[in-house]
């Protein structure tokens, strides 16, 4: 694991795209966004406002978190690297950067993150709206050190 850095940019844009697009397909088709404008969301407000740290694979990102504090903003791992730990490990170093409490969002529909979530000790505490452009049921996740 290591920091962002600019000439990722395009790898980890593809393989945000690509693992939204194969964990939610027709939630992905009926928002109907296309990649230039994930680019640019990714360029103009993640990396703005979050710090971010990759995992690589054969000297490619093949995972991402961005943070906002105690915020988990994003967590991605490509498809192709999914079920081997790196999830786990992302969570892992989101608690060494914040010991005592963790959260985010995540949508209601992603039966799949909702259960790595709640498997790796995070709690459903909020169901409610997420905010445009997506405007979906989501639900808040917490992680607080007992």
């Amino acid at each position: 694991m290591r920091e962002y850095r600019a000439e990722d940019f395009d790898t980890v844009t593809i393989l945000w795209r690509i693992s939204r697009e194969k964990s939610l397909p027709e939630f992905q088709t009926l928002k109907g966004h296309f990649f230039y404008e994930d680019q640019e969301y990714f360029r103009d407000h993640i990396l703005m406002e979050d710090n971010l740290w990759v995992v690589e694979a054969n000297e490619r990102p093949v995972a991402f978190i961005a943070m906002n504090g105690e915020f988990i903003d994003q967590l991605y791992v490509h498809p192709d690297y999914q079920k081997r730990g790196i999830g786990k490990a992302l969570l892992d170093h989101a608690r060494q950067l914040s010991p005592q409490h963790v959260w985010l969002y995540t949508l209601q529909i992603n039966a799949h993150a909702r259960l790595f979530y709640e498997k790796n000790g995070f709690i459903a505490e909020k169901f409610g709206i997420s905010p445009p452009p997506e405007s979906e049921p989501d639900v808040e996740y917490h992680w607080r050190k007992t």
